[in-house]
């Protein structure tokens, strides 16, 4: 389950490693990569870069939607629009800001329709200047900076035209709003949220199949989450339980929540959606489950950690395959293989992040998987067999010329976030300080 490498030994020889070199000669060094713009990797070709971003490179989570890709940015707040009609040159449309200190890093489009996340700006309203202490605290008692903003759902119309969305509807959320949601196109979204009187992000399931008027329809949490009922919490000091989001296959939500573990809920009924099954590794391994993607036709799960601490600080995150036959009894099998062509732990943050989702009119495989490892770029894997899952390609991009995140501590290398993957294999790739790559995987 750890690449049949014991973790201490592992993280031992690691530290003792100099900068490791690519076949092609590159080399790692203390101060960030010497790596080409085309960066460097195997089985997947580079095809563009747009580094800006009409001047707010920190991208996010990638949607497409009739050749416009609609991009989140993480550290500033509002959203943007590219025109992809040609890969080779993604072209910055527009920047929209919903409102004044409100982040709207995560959105998802159907039906060409977008909704948008939105919430605190927390990166600027936090108290802490390291970058772990977001992943360390219960958000509600992490601003201290308070300024207005705006926190809930926004509903745009982007048919009528793609490069300037229009806001239709908007459903306020009391609290530090939305972090991530789940929307395909059909009646519910499922958003991630902070309620006045929680602890931190639960799900909350919302109906939008009147499209300008959103109703809350349910919520649900683990137990230590409502404050305001004075539920016992007895998360550890350092750990953080809190919804990243929720991936939906038929009547069965799968749920990551952070240092909080993996669920299995049946949302067959939304206004009752039930929990079925709680699982958590953490301790003994680093926590911070990220992304839980469903592979319904094989009855697994892939469970993406989230690595969030500089040099591996908190030892390795990792991708893990969990059966789900069962779902009163979901149980972890193995997890993608550690990438280990140079030492990435020497570089800052090291570790996987985002999974390819498999979205509706998007590439869909429940045997090759396509993921973001921070600084060591994007990774595509074969799962045909669940018990020895093999990396097949990679890519690594170059460092950002300068970071967009302030927090102390931050090495100066990529942090590949999110990866959207077309029918024909076309990959965007976002950085959180260096805007968005366009890839080609050749496999």
């Amino acid at each position: 389950m750890m690449d049949r490498i014991n973790r201490r030994t592992h993280l031992g020889q690691l530290a003792g490693l100099g900068a490791a070199v690519f076949s092609s000669g590159a080399r790692a060094t203390q101060r960030g990569w010497d790596v080409p713009a085309q960066g460097i990797g195997k089985g997947i070709r580079h095809v563009s870069w747009n580094a800006d971003i009409g001047g707010h490179p920190d991208g996010v989570q990638i949607m497409l939607n009739r050749n416009h890709i609609y991009l989140g940015h993480q550290f500033t707040d509002g959203f943007s629009v590219l025109d992809a009609a040609d890969p080779k040159n993604v072209r910055f449309a527009k920047y929209v800001l919903t409102a004044p200190n409100t982040s709207t890093h995560h959105l998802q489009v159907a039906n060409d329709i977008l909704l948008v996340a939105e919430g605190a700006n927390v990166m600027a309203m936090q108290s802490y200047d390291d970058a772990r202490s977001y992943f360390e605290n219960t958000l509600a008692d992490s601003i201290s900076k308070k300024v207005p903003f705006r926190a809930g759902l926004s509903v745009w119309d982007i048919k009528a035209d793609p490069k300037n969305p229009r806001e239709i509807a908007f459903l306020q959320i009391p609290g530090f709003g939305i972090n991530r949601l789940w929307w395909t196109g059909g009646r519910y979204a499922y958003v991630a949220a902070h309620f006045d009187g929680f602890t931190d992000h639960i799900l909350g399931i919302v109906d939008v199949s009147n499209i300008t008027k959103p109703q809350l329809v349910s919520k649900a949490w683990l137990p230590g989450m409502n404050r305001a009922a004075k539920e016992p919490n007895t998360t550890p000091k350092g750990k953080r339980v809190a919804l990243h989001h929720m991936i939906v296959a038929g009547d069965r939500g799968y749920g990551a929540w952070r240092d909080g573990g993996f669920t299995i809920h049946d949302v067959g009924d939304a206004a009752h959606p039930k929990l079925l099954s709680h699982i958590n590794w953490t301790p003994p391994f680093a926590g911070g489950t990220h992304t839980p993607l469903p592979l319904p036709g094989r009855k697994l799960a892939l469970v993406a950690e989230e690595s969030n601490a500089e040099n591996c600080a908190k030892g390795l995150f990792y991708t893990w395959i969990v059966d789900v036959r069962v779902d009163s009894n979901p149980l972890p099998i193995g997890a993608l293989p550690t990438p280990k062509d140079r030492n990435y732990c020497a570089m800052g943050n090291f570790g996987p992040h985002n999974l390819h989702e498999n979205r509706p009119g998007s590439f869909q495989s429940e045997e090759t998987v396509f993921a973001t490892y921070h600084n060591a770029g994007v990774r595509v894997f074969d799962i045909r067999d669940a018990f020895e899952p093999k990396e097949i390609a990679f890519w690594v991009p170059p460092a950002p010329k300068k970071l967009v995140d302030t927090h102390t501590g931050v090495a100066l290398a990529p942090q590949s976030c999110d990866v959207y993957v077309t029918k024909e294999g076309l990959m965007y790739v976002s950085d959180w300080n260096a805007g968005l790559h366009v890839l080609q995987y050749e496999g």
